[in-house]
């Protein structure tokens, strides 16, 4: 199995309005569930870890993830709210609007032991659960279990607007890269936390301690990663009409992880002796995935008969 651990929510994608103003459209989404989500529709044994809402918004995500058959067995419900996000679309990017205090997502333990990591191939984590600091350590205590066994996968995806001390949460950021064998960010998080650095550098340092691939999505400029042994790789965007950016590097990121496991490489081992061209044609695949989801409104990743693994 794979889990994603983390955020689960419900983003209100824009709409028009029949009289040609502006609505907005609850839609499932929660990087690290959107993540779960697309491994699970390709094909992959996928749980979500994280907390889920009793309320009607919660049991929309649950009937969502369910649908589209992750399982639920590590998922934490409670009666707290359910994280709400208001989405604008500004210079093609997505801006947020997050309603999150005391929330059943933001207010997810771990308890030591509740999960059987023998039996986890890998464990994703990331986006909004890590932005607090309570988020954040029942997070690395989860880490801490898990990596003994299992490949860490981690996408910072940044949301400037939920962070108070800039200083502190980069330097969060920086420990999760530390502890993660697969990091992949978008071009928009790298500058958010690395400012003018160049990607070479920063790669180079990422693999110095520890990672095993560094993968930067930059929109419809296409792909770049690092690997130790298979070196650079860069792999084209496929022209699409863009709908919406909306989960668009969540379906790139769980298509990563779900063309690693079907090539056996998603390992800690095995991904250390992945080959260039084995590499290039996950990233391949991934870029298709996130470029269909690119098509339609809101987190909608692509299910195993709408894309061809080879």
């Amino acid at each position: 199995m794979i889990l994603s651990c983390g955020d689960a929510l419900i983003d209100f994608v824009p709409v028009s309005a029949i009289d040609g103003r502006e609505a907005v459209r609850p839609v499932v989404g929660g990087s690290c569930l959107n993540v779960a989500v697309g491994l699970a529709r390709l094909g992959a044994p996928t749980g979500f870890v994280g907390g889920i809402s009793n309320d009607l918004f919660g049991r929309m995500i649950a009937e969502h993830a369910l649908a589209s058959n992750v399982d639920l067995r590590y998922a934490t419900r409670s009666d707290r709210q359910t994280t709400l996000a208001f989405v604008r679309m500004i210079a093609g990017e997505s801006q947020y609007a997050f309603y999150d205090a005391q929330t059943a997502s933001r207010e997810w333990t771990y308890r030591h032991g509740a999960i059987e990591f023998a039996n986890v191939d890998a464990v994703h984590v990331g986006s909004t659960t890590l932005v607090n600091e309570s988020g954040a350590a029942q997070t690395a205590t989860m880490i801490a279990e898990a990596r003994q066994s299992a490949t860490i996968s981690f996408d910072p995806n940044c949301r400037p607007n939920l962070v108070g001390d800039k200083s502190i949460y980069v330097d969060r950021m920086s420990a999760f890269a530390d502890s993660a064998d697969i990091i992949r960010m978008s071009d928009v998080d790298f500058a958010y936390l690395y400012g003018n650095e160049v990607y070479p550098a920063r790669a180079e340092a990422l693999l110095a301690r520890g990672c095993s691939l560094f993968v930067m999505t930059r929109g419809m400029e296409g792909v770049q990663a690092w690997h130790p042994t298979a070196g650079f790789i860069e792999v084209e965007a496929p022209t699409v009409t863009i709908v919406d950016t909306i989960g668009a590097g969540d379906s790139f990121h769980a298509a990563l992880l779900f063309a690693l496991h079907k090539q056996n490489r998603l390992g800690r081992a095995e991904l250390q002796g992945i080959g260039a061209d084995e590499l290039r044609h996950a990233l391949a695949f991934a870029c298709d995935c996130a470029a269909l989801t690119c098509t339609r409104v809101g987190a909608d990743p692509p299910r195993g008969d709408e894309v061809v693994w080879r």
